[in-house]
């Protein structure tokens, strides 16, 4: 008797298990009394609950089974065990799996359902020791006790029954609270989704503003530096001069702009008539006759050999405009090549965008850089070749003979080495800033083009300015080039800097 109750409590099992493992189907089958008997077969449990007088049948029942038949119901109980223990297995593999799969589940929600399964396996065992009971009062017969134990098994059998609603009833719930925030998650990104486009369109703008921010700042500096250049020249030099040509540092955008440009070409300038009027203090310390050196000049630039300036003894401005336009003429020559012909490299033409990005690194590196310091750890980097072949195309061995004495200055450009002096520290100011143009050149796109104007050429006032000051500010009518002083340029952005020129009444 205590093998048949161990294997109708395995096949009660595999049963309630079964019903666990398909819980949302589509056909709702009521677990009752009845349907539990007919899906185990138990017409004997049937005939002892529906007629108590058949005792004396099942005891003669018991008694006349043979040994062949209690052979076959072990077999069938091993096979059922095994059956149950692969379902029983497949159980822990589903509770796995709907474990896994319902990992974003809240924490109430996976309470609850461990709850319903506890409530499940409680079940189970009440049932199973209930059946015990019923069979133990069948012999001794003992009505009462079946009729106790048969009620305990119905109740634990409708137990199962509601928790399996339970489930499938929270299944529903559980999907429909997936549908409701999927809905919800729609509409919201539906409702989201013009606030999303405005704040792109506002973040476009705030990109906009900061270009134009930038601009604004680079016409700040723009300002700053005429003002503290113009402010400097209280003792008749320029604050490039008192500083030996180093630039007003302020902060360096991290991408060039054409108002950079304009800031560097006005720095250029500045240095270059702070070049010459040390020059020049020197030459007339040298008792040179200037008004030779300005025919000269004139007559270098000339391509007819014949002159503009009609006085034989050209006054002040005259001088010192010609000889910088013999300066700047020397320091531009090479300007429209990446590296001023001093090799025939193209790296610009191979690689043009890395080509900008590394000149307005070095840029950036060299505006901070004080050049004769520079020279002393790097005497024959780039910048420093470049400084020694301007000054000796600029400063003739004659010239530097008749200004100095000597020809010590060249000497030692020509070992490798960089003078001290006072003069060659004015000289490199102007260096760097002409180093500095260059590099900004080539870091914009589109690079600026810069032109000259020729000498006896029309005065236009939208390329050209003029180095004399005139009354009212406006050039008088019959005016042309005498000679240029400064190239122009005109940018990517659609501004010019005017060619600096000086001009001379027609003939």
């Amino acid at each position: 008797m205590a093998k048949k109750v161990t294997n109708f409590s395995d096949l009660i099992q595999r049963v309630t298990a079964s019903c666990l493992l398909h819980p949302l189907g589509n056909h709702n089958i009521e677990m009752t009394p009845d349907r539990f008997f007919e899906s185990t077969n138990s017409h004997q449990l049937k005939s002892k609950l529906s007629s108590p007088e058949d005792e004396d049948e099942e005891q003669d029942y018991n008694n006349s089974s043979s040994i062949e038949e209690e052979e076959e119901q072990e077999q069938e109980s091993g096979e059922i065990y095994e059956d149950a223990r692969e379902t029983e297995e497949e159980l822990q593999s589903k509770r796995y799996n709907i474990s896994n799969n319902n990992m974003n589940i809240n924490s109430t929600e996976n309470e609850a359902m461990w709850m319903l399964m506890g409530q499940v396996f409680d079940s189970i065992s009440a049932m199973k020791k209930a059946y015990g009971k019923l069979q133990e009062a069948h012999n001794p017969w003992d009505p009462e006790k079946m009729r106790v134990a048969d009620t305990a098994v119905v109740a634990e059998l409708r137990r199962l029954g509601v928790l399996r609603e339970r489930f499938r009833r929270g299944g529903e719930r559980l999907r429909k609270s997936v549908a409701v925030a999927a809905e919800a998650a729609e509409r919201v990104s539906e409702m989201v989704a013009p606030y999303e486009a405005a704040v792109e369109e506002l973040k476009k703008e705030v990109k906009v503003k900061e270009a134009e921010l930038e601009e604004l700042r680079q016409k700040v500096n723009i300002l700053s530096v005429n003002g503290g250049n113009g402010s400097s020249k209280k003792n008749g030099r320029s604050l490039s001069r008192k500083k030996g040509g180093s630039f007003i540092q302020h902060q360096v955008p991290t991408s060039p702009t054409p108002y950079m440009f304009e800031a560097t070409m006005k720095q250029l300038r500045d240095t270059s008539k702070s070049f010459t009027a040390h020059l020049l203090s020197l030459m007339r310390s040298a008792h040179w006759d200037l008004s030779a050196a300005v025919r000269s000049i004139e007559a270098a630039i000339s391509t007819t050999g014949s002159t503009a300036i009609t006085s034989t003894n050209p006054h002040q401005h005259q001088t010192k405009h010609a000889l910088e336009s013999y300066v700047l003429r020397k320091i531009f020559l090479g300007f429209d090549h990446e590296t001023f012909y001093m090799d025939g490299t193209l790296y610009s033409l191979l690689n043009p965008s890395h080509f900008r990005n590394e000149c307005f690194s070095k840029f950036k590196d060299m505006k901070s850089m004080d050049p004769s310091e520079l020279l002393g750890i790097l005497p024959n980097s780039p910048f420093g070749v470049f400084c020694s072949k301007k000054y000796q195309e600029i400063v003739h061995p004659k010239m530097e003979e008749s200004l100095f004495g000597n020809l010590e200055q060249r000497n030692q450009l020509l070992s490798g080495k960089h003078p001290r002096t006072q003069f060659y520290i004015e000289f490199l100011g102007l260096a760097k800033a002409i180093w500095l143009l260059h590099l900004l050149a080539f870091s914009l796109d589109p690079p600026p083009s810069h032109f000259e104007a020729s000498r006896g050429a029309e005065f236009h006032p939208v390329y050209m300015e003029s180095v004399l000051r005139y009354p009212g500010g406006k050039v008088p009518s019959g005016q042309v080039v005498g000679f240029p002083v400064s190239p122009g340029f005109k940018l990517g952005n659609g501004s010019v800097i005017k060619a600096r020129v000086y001009l001379v009444p027609r003939k």
